[in-house]
């Protein structure tokens, strides 16, 4: 089948006006180190008790698997479309659109539900504020996420790079916060009557497998979206070298704050049933322990740290959505105007329509009182559904760019064949956390089973369109092959095609 002409046609480019900083901003705020910490220890404690560090221990070695490919890939191919560009030039340009599909669902499902998640964090630092009365003052959650999106949607469309310092701000000083509360509660020797001090947190005896890789999947989900940074491989500065650097000091920062705060958070609460007991109850387990361990004052400000990393990662997440359409559209794989930029350098009627859906899916979700998970709470139902659908599809495009890495060890970078080791394992590592995510699971209706869904309309898309495979190694072959200085980052190799047309 013939190309279009129109599939081929310039575009303008966006500028490289980003530096490293700016990419690790993005990954940070994506990855939300605040909102992980401050939500995600809860549930594993309710599963393996004591030893949560040591799950965040295994989560982290995890990811770090995971990110070996994303390195790799990135130091030869970079493009708006992260995944869709990093599995289209190894495995084929089906399964780069397939795979870009999936990342842009899950940007998009995060976006939606870390809307739902700020007005959650708003309410509670309300009632914190109010010394959490049995019936604190309370505003309508969805009121909350129309301010939320009215702001973001207004910065989303100014200049990207004010955005991610703004995120860049935001995610570190919660950081700060955090290693703070760590450090006290260390300094203090953790829960007087909890056990102290105790390193039997990274013991797992008395655990069995299936506890210990039902809780990993919550830690390794945690580091979900560390890869965001992948997207804006157009408009960092020196890519091959400063998208992989940030993505190596996302992972391996996070990897160090996560497990220490884990400890000194286990060891705050205490090691006693008891202790272990009020983890699992803590509504927002930092603000607990800061009000704990320092103050109202101090419970006041994590509570509002919380806040502004779930709208770092709101934001995040719905500026990398409208890229990836950006990306996707500029390829001829969605309507012209989505593949547009504004005066401002930015994707502004792709990022419309990606605020378009986050505002009807929340309005939707307020109206109805769903979906319900058993929180409580309806903004966390709310974002725990979607952010769970959206990691579990985002985990089915990490298998696709482990394949990628090792299609790219044979074929291109056969010096290094002995490291096709790692994205082996990673492989592994991702079929574990769906094995564990479906294990025991009756509803059909339940997150793996929706990301499922979702993911075989992706499937069936990329194979019903007769054309899509020459659409997108067309539009690779053309944002990928194209030198920009010593910005160049296809590495095809002496004689080779610049894209693998004959691969699916």
């Amino acid at each position: 089948m013939s190309v279009q002409t129109n599939e081929a046609l310039p575009y303008a480019k966006p500028k490289r006006n980003l530096k490293l900083w700016g990419a690790v901003g993005l990954s940070l705020a994506i990855t939300g180190p605040t909102l992980a910490m401050a939500g995600n220890g809860q549930g594993t404690a309710a599963a393996v008790g004591k030893a949560v560090p040591l799950i965040f221990v295994f989560g982290a070695i995890g990811i770090l698997l995971v990110a070996h490919g994303f390195i790799r890939l990135t130091q030869c191919y970079n493009q708006a479309g992260s995944a869709y560009a990093l599995v289209g030039m190894t495995i084929g340009p089906r399964a780069g659109f397939f795979s870009g599909y999936g990342v842009f669902v899950t940007y998009m499902l995060f976006g939606i539900g870390n809307i739902a998640a700020t007005a959650a964090f708003v309410n509670a630092f309300i009632a914190n504020a109010q010394g959490n009365p049995q019936h604190p003052f309370q505003v309508p959650w969805i009121i909350t996420g129309l301010v939320t999106l009215t702001i973001s949607s207004f910065l989303s469309t100014r200049e990207f790079r004010n955005v991610v310092r703004a995120l860049l701000a935001i995610e570190g000083i919660s950081i700060v916060f955090m290693t703070i509360l760590a450090i006290i509660i260390l300094a203090k020797g953790g829960a007087a009557h909890g056990g102290g001090f105790n390193f039997s947190t990274f013991n797992p005896s008395g655990q069995s497998f299936t506890k210990i890789g039902g809780a990993v999947v919550v830690g390794f989900l945690s580091w979900a979206g560390f890869e965001g940074c992948a997207a804006l491989g157009e408009e960092t500065d020196n890519p091959a070298r400063n998208i992989p650097r940030a993505l190596l000091g996302c992972v391996l920062g996070t990897s160090i704050l996560f497990i220490v705060v884990m400890f000194a958070q286990s060891i705050g609460f205490g090691t006693t049933h008891s202790g272990i007991a009020a983890y699992i109850a803590s509504p927002n387990s930092l603000a607990t322990l800061g009000h704990n361990f320092v103050g109202l004052w101090f419970s006041l400000v994590l509570s509002f740290t919380a806040v502004m990393s779930s709208f770092a990662c709101h934001l995040g997440s719905a500026g990398t959505a409208g890229r990836l359409l950006y990306a996707l559209s500029r390829d001829g794989l969605g309507p012209k105007a989505w593949s547009k930029l504004s005066k401002r350098n930015e994707p502004i009627n792709a990022l419309i329509a990606v605020f378009a859906v986050i505002l009807v899916v929340n309005v939707l979700s307020f109206a109805t009182g769903r979906p319900v998970v058993g929180t409580g709470d309806a903004a966390l139902d709310s974002y725990f559904y979607f952010a769970t659908v959206g990691a579990m599809c985002l985990m089915v495009s990490y298998l696709m760019v482990e394949i990628g890495t090792m299609v790219h060890f044979v074929r291109d970078r056969r010096e290094l064949l002995y490291e096709i080791i790692i994205p082996i394992l990673g492989a592994i590592v991702i079929l574990g956390v769906f094995y564990f995510n479906v294990k025991g699971q009756t509803n059909w209706l339940a997150q793996p089973f929706l990301a499922a869904a979702v993911m075989f309309v992706g499937l069936v898309i990329t194979f019903a369109f007769p054309g899509m495979a020459e659409k997108v190694g067309v539009g690779l072959s053309r944002n990928l092959g194209e030198p920009e200085g010593k910005e160049l980052v296809a590495s095809t190799g002496p004689g080779r095609a610049p894209f693998p047309t004959e691969q699916l």
